[in-house]
């Protein structure tokens, strides 16, 4: 057996009632608060991303193809959308979905409201599926073989400011010359806590009559969405071709101008965002220069910020309980060893290494951190697994997007957590058992 094992497990056999006992405790307890906040975190902000970004996804996709345009109207240039990537979508293993929508400003008038909307007129090859989650009263448009629908899903926000519920007809005025309307019947109404891009202005009805408005074809849309399933790219290829390559060089531009151009940073790598510029370069090569192709992560760039700014509060939160785990540690040690200098010094008078006695305080510590990561684990998964049960805990949908403190379970997080909760810990005790090197044997034996 080990010497310095056994010796380190005959003085934890020894602690119970002694001094040595309520520091042990605080060590663990330490270690237990410790993890269990930073799977807390994790899990918590791990959900918050998920659920927004399904959120995002799920009403424009992942990517958006438009005709180039130099003025900044809501409504699109329309162009032929039946592309390569939308007649053939089998080419692109990557991509899930491909449906075609345009969007026209108008207005909803009633006998005591006027409201800005903004029309989105969407397809059969709409995914619906994908949608559903977000309707919470009604059903979703149904499309007629002949003619445009007359069915429109609404927002709750504009269903409650013109006050509107499911069966009643609404009149759509939309801006053109002549001024046209449309009396539309309200199958639905959806919400996605989204206010500032979708709930407070769009509502959605069949591509067809924004078609006949502005006297388009029937293969003419304002844009193209694409769906595209992030977990098709391999995480480590992307990676990888985020490297730098080479170093760092100046080059000229088309005026001879000299710039510095430094080597991409792969600190800060992002999987989503590194698959769906994977994504956008492949499509890329095969569309018409004519047309515009930007994923969804850049039109809607505050909320994915926002999202990132959590993670890195988030990673900061990590950092400081791993140095608050450390101090207390190494105060334990030191306070442990101290309890235990005459030992030390008729250890070494028997001849025994410094490295012998220092892995006696490292392995009595590493008992320790094991015993704060159990009890860590079971305190932070249980309050996740309430969390998730019951949504205990609530939020304000329009300021946090959605209605409780989300939870997405992650094996790999909580086994990254404790493994680098462990390891760094377990480093750190080579600090405090230093001071054993510099112990006397003679004035060890002598300490009182």
């Amino acid at each position: 057996m080990n010497l310095s094992y056994f010796i380190s497990k005959r003085l934890r056999q020894n602690t119970v009632d002694s001094f040595s006992s309520i520091i042990h405790k605080i060590a663990v307890g330490s270690i237990a608060i410790g993890l269990a906040a930073s799977i807390v975190s994790f899990l918590v902000m791990q959900g918050f991303q998920t659920a927004v970004k399904n959120k995002i996804y799920g009403f424009s996709n992942h990517l958006l193809i438009t005709k180039f345009t130099m003025n900044n109207a809501v409504e699109e240039q329309p162009f032929d959308f039946k592309i390569a990537l939308y007649e053939q979508p089998s080419k692109f293993p990557f991509v899930k979905n491909v449906q075609e929508y345009s969007h026209k400003a108008g207005l909803i008038k009633t006998e005591h409201e006027v409201l800005g909307i903004v029309f989105k007129g969407v397809g059969r090859s709409f995914n619906q599926n994908a949608f559903a989650e977000n309707i919470i009263e009604g059903r979703f448009i149904y499309f007629s073989d002949s003619g445009y629908s007359k069915e429109v899903l609404l927002s709750k926000k504009i269903a409650n400011k013109i006050d509107a519920k499911v069966g009643d007809d609404i009149v759509l005025h939309f801006f053109q010359n002549p001024p046209r309307f449309r009396r539309l019947k309200v199958v639905g109404l959806y919400e996605t806590n989204l206010s500032d891009y979708f709930d407070g202005k769009v509502l959605m009805g069949d591509i067809r009559m924004v078609q006949q408005l502005n006297g388009w074809k029937q293969n003419q849309a304002g844009g193209l969405e694409v769906a595209v399933d992030l977990n098709y790219f391999d995480a480590f290829t992307l990676w990888k071709n985020s490297l730098p390559i080479g170093t760092n060089k100046f080059t000229e531009d088309e005026n001879d101008t000299v710039f510095f151009e430094q080597p991409n940073n792969s600190s800060s790598f992002d999987f989503d965002q590194a698959a769906l510029d994977e994504a956008v370069r492949q499509i890329g090569d095969t569309m018409d220069y004519d047309l515009n192709l930007e994923s969804v992560r850049d039109k809607y760039i505050q909320v994915f910020e926002w999202l990132d700014l959590l993670k890195r509060q988030v990673k900061i939160l990590l950092g400081v309980i791993i140095v608050v785990i450390s101090v207390n540690m190494i105060s334990v040690i030191l306070i442990l060893v101290m309890e235990r200098i005459p030992m030390v010094g008729v250890l070494k008078a028997l001849g025994a290494s410094n490295r012998l006695i220092r892995s006696v305080f490292i392995y009595n510590g590493m008992s320790l951190i094991a015993q704060g990561l159990l009890w860590g684990n079971a305190i932070g998964l249980g309050i996740c697994w309430l969390q998730y049960q019951f949504k205990i805990i609530k939020l304000n949908p329009h300021d946090y997007f959605v209605s409780y403190v989300p939870i997405e379970w992650s094996l790999t997080t909580i086994v990254g957590l404790n493994l680098l909760i462990f390891v760094t810990v377990t480093l750190v005790l080579l600090l405090p058992t230093r001071f054993i090197t510099k112990i006397s044997p003679v004035k060890a034996i002598r300490f009182d």
